[in-house]
């Protein structure tokens, strides 16, 4: 195809002229790469033989929409109706309002974030975080850093390089990402010593490997993003501290979810309390149960803990100043009683979960079918392995067509797809979300012919 044929192309400040693309406020860099995506695509399906080209009003109109994806940020906010709680790929736990809060103090202006003001001079960055975190836990020392692997990584490192560290074969995790327990091992400077089977370990293994001096420390971590069960068989934290203290070795442990206290989890489930009380340290992700931000949050004796606060490495593993904002508002949360976001959705009865979708199946039942139906949700994020949370969704159609129309509004929506209906899981809304959904489908709507 020759030059000429491409002539019937607009020229580009003529597009950009147009009302739908020089009216709506856009960045100019924006209107420019809109108008820009827009044309190449025409000039490709003229080079293919097409011909038709559409009148300037509608490809101005095609450029704003493109301007306007450009000039969205890539990490938006969503509406999580999948009736997973603790989402890894959604963000893991939802911040509590008072932690919303506290980081936006902290992002808009100065703070005293290393800062002493009563002394006038420089001040410990997570002073008040370990604070906080020895007054809910009862152990004598605390520190944070950006998350659980790095935690690992961290105590590892500064509390048994170069030592073999026994392990349970059934504790050799993966933890998300393709990071698994051995390879942070191996990163630490420490060396793994596997004892026992995957489905079956005595204290006696580990006391084989302490007695052969073949390891010098014990590390038992929870595995807490799946469950081992049938011919079973592991052995108790308190047993390993007894184990521990008769060889004189530490005992480092990784609790993962990091669940403080009784809550809308099995009664047997292990506390950070009471994990803390038996091991020199304990670590244990933020954003898990405690329903805070991404931090890897440890804890355990007084001089452990100051050997990883002084670490060269525990600088490279720094919260920043936003992280600590919201962690030092979590931990207040629960302190004074207040359940945090992923707690309320954890906790919250079917009876109520049902109210609400009806509700929510009556504000949506003008603009397609729906109905509600029981599902079941989880915890996710690694934690609650095989724990169903029964919930109520309402079911909508046409699910296909739905479930991509959602996805791709301003405030992407998102739900799953169980037997042939696009599901809406109320347990993991938050307030005002339900008029995201409405809106989104009274606009689908007014597009269907």
């Amino acid at each position: 195809m020759g030059k000429s044929d491409l002539s019937v192309l607009p020229r580009m400040d003529t597009l950009l002229a147009s009302p739908a693309l020089a009216d709506s406020g856009l960045p100019r860099s924006a209107q420019k790469a809109g108008a820009n995506q827009v044309l190449d695509q025409l000039r490709r399906a003229l080079r293919a033989g097409e011909t038709m080209v559409p009148p300037l009003t509608v490809l101005a109109r095609q450029a704003r929409r493109a301007a306007e994806e450009l000039a969205r940020p890539g990490l938006r906010r969503v509406v999580n109706a999948t009736g997973v709680a603790l989402h890894t790929n959604l963000g893991r736990a939802p911040l509590s309002p008072r932690a919303v809060r506290a980081v936006v103090q902290a992002a808009e202006g100065y703070s005293n974030l290393e800062y002493d003001l009563s002394a006038g001079r420089r001040g410990s960055r997570t002073g008040r975080v370990e604070e906080l975190l020895r007054e809910l836990t009862g152990a004598e020392g605390a520190f944070a850093v950006n998350n659980n692997a790095a935690a690992v990584l961290l105590m590892l490192s500064a509390l048994t390089p170069g030592m073999g560290v026994a392990i349970s074969r059934g504790e050799l995790v993966e933890i998300g990402g393709s990071f698994r327990v051995p390879d942070v091992m191996a990163r630490s400077g420490a060396r793994l010593v596997e004892v026992g089977a995957t489905n079956k370990t005595r204290l006696s293994d580990y006391e084989a490997v302490l007695e052969s001096g073949e390891a010098q420390a014990l590390l038992k971590v929870h595995p807490s993003n799946f469950k081992v069960v049938g011919f079973t068989q592991s052995v108790e934290v308190e047993e390993l501290s007894a184990l521990a203290g008769r060889y004189q070795v530490p005992l480092l442990c990784d609790l993962g979810s990091g669940a403080l206290g009784p809550g809308p989890w099995p009664q047997d489930y292990p506390t950070v309390a009471r994990w803390a009380a038996a091991a020199d340290v304990v670590c244990f992700s933020g954003d898990k149960l405690l329903g805070g931000p991404q931090a890897g949050i440890l804890v355990g004796r007084g001089e452990a803990v100051r050997r990883l606060k002084t670490d060269p490495l525990a600088r490279a593993l720094r919260l920043d100043k936003l992280s600590l904002a919201a962690l030092e508002a979590t931990l207040l949360d629960w302190r004074d009683g207040v359940p945090v976001p992923a707690r309320a959705m954890l906790e919250a009865k079917p009876q109520d979960l049902r109210q609400r979708a009806e509700e929510l199946a009556a504000l949506l039942s003008p603009f397609c079918p729906c109905e509600t139906v029981e599902t079941a949700g989880e915890a996710g994020g690694g934690t609650l392995p095989g724990e169903e949370l029964p919930s109520w969704a309402v079911a909508l159609d046409p699910a296909e067509e739905l479930e991509a129309y959602l996805r791709g509004w301003t405030t992407p929506i998102l739900g799953r797809i169980h037997k042939g209906k696009l599901l809406l899981d109320v347990r993991t809304l938050l307030p005002g979300e339900t008029d995201i959904i409405r809106d989104a489908l009274a606009a689908w709507k007014g597009e269907q012919p």
